[in-house]
């Protein structure tokens, strides 16, 4: 007969100890399917606890679907996944062949290191609960003077996860985390040292993403005739700043760079009507280059060729954030 030893001096309550025990005994085959556990008067007598305690042991067992009782016979082991004790099944196994031994493989680890099922349970749960908090809030940060790198992000990502990203200055992350900790802090590898010192004192993780590398867009700068009027869009200030750097440096004076924010309609206008190529460096600007051009047609002697470039995050970087949030 298996024997239950409570420890009164522990800090583990006595009805968790012999849950844990129990679901134990079960676990391991002591007590197989069928089985009928010993009753609260024996259980009271061996462990000294009250019955009424072992009486809840018995219902939490029986709501985890570990037991059932018999109205009249007492408690029996149930058969979990068959007659014959065999382990339960569920689509998910046939769907993740690999998942049986990883999940199996990681809870004897924890058993070795000393802890109880019911602890390990806690864990996992525990680990679960938190990735859920932490894919319900996403932020994305740059800082203010580059927000609009910011908003290219947001936008992308809420397309390509659907779920809402909510977009946070740098300079007001750390107030935004101080009201309420959980979440996955976003932002490009460019800030990521300022995002980390900010949100690891709070323990709130920060993930990187690559951005797009615009090989396409340098390769058909350099090809460029000399003495084109070039214009560049973007939503980001930052992107644009770069950007005409970058131009003058492969090009110099041979060509005329031009630049405009998207929302910035006087600037955007004066672009299109001086430009032969535009560079539109963010699928969100696009829109909004196309219907000034169209308003601009009459005045227009020749439209000018526009160019624009993939999605700003990466398709790596989507990925892995869909892994890291479990929304892969």
């Amino acid at each position: 007969m298996v024997q239950f030893h409570i420890q009164p001096e522990s800090d583990i309550p006595a009805s968790t100890q012999l849950y844990d025990q129990i679901w134990f005994a079960i676990a391991s085959r002591q007590f197989p399917p069928g089985h009928r556990l010993p009753s609260t008067r024996q259980l009271a007598m061996q462990t000294g606890l009250h019955r009424n305690t072992i009486s809840k042991v018995y219902r939490q067992l029986e709501d985890a679907g570990i037991v059932e009782a018999q109205p009249g016979s007492g408690i029996y082991v149930r058969a979990q996944g068959g007659a014959d004790g065999a382990k339960p099944q569920s689509p998910l196994w046939d769907q993740f062949p690999k998942a049986r031994e990883v999940v199996e493989n990681s809870l004897d680890e924890l058993l070795r290191q000393g802890c109880s099922l019911h602890q390990a349970r806690e864990l996992f749960l525990a680990e679960i609960d938190w990735r859920l908090r932490c894919s319900a809030r996403v932020l994305v940060t740059t800082p203010r003077q580059d927000i609009g790198a910011g908003e290219m992000m947001v936008r992308e990502l809420e397309q390509a996860l659907q779920i809402p990203v909510q977009l946070v200055p740098l300079e007001e992350l750390e107030g935004v985390l101080a009201q309420a900790r959980s979440g996955t802090v976003v932002t490009s590898n460019y800030f990521l040292n300022e995002a980390e010192a900010i949100a690891g004192p709070k323990s709130v993780r920060v993930i990187p993403i690559d951005i797009y590398d615009y090989a396409a867009e340098l390769d058909r700068l350099k090809q460029l005739p000399k003495d084109t009027s070039l214009g560049m869009v973007s939503i980001s200030s930052g992107i644009l700043r770069a950007a005409e750097v970058i131009a003058y440096s492969l090009r110099g004076d041979d060509i005329l760079v031009t630049t405009a924010q998207a929302d910035d309609a006087y600037k955007l206008k004066a672009l299109i009507r001086s430009a032969n190529t535009i560079f539109v460096f963010d699928q969100t600007s696009l829109p909004l280059v196309k219907e000034a051009i169209a308003e601009a047609r009459e005045d227009l002697i020749r439209p000018p060729q526009i160019i624009c470039s993939d999605n700003y995050v990466g398709e790596k970087s989507i990925s892995l954030l869909k892994r890291e949030l479990g929304l892969d």
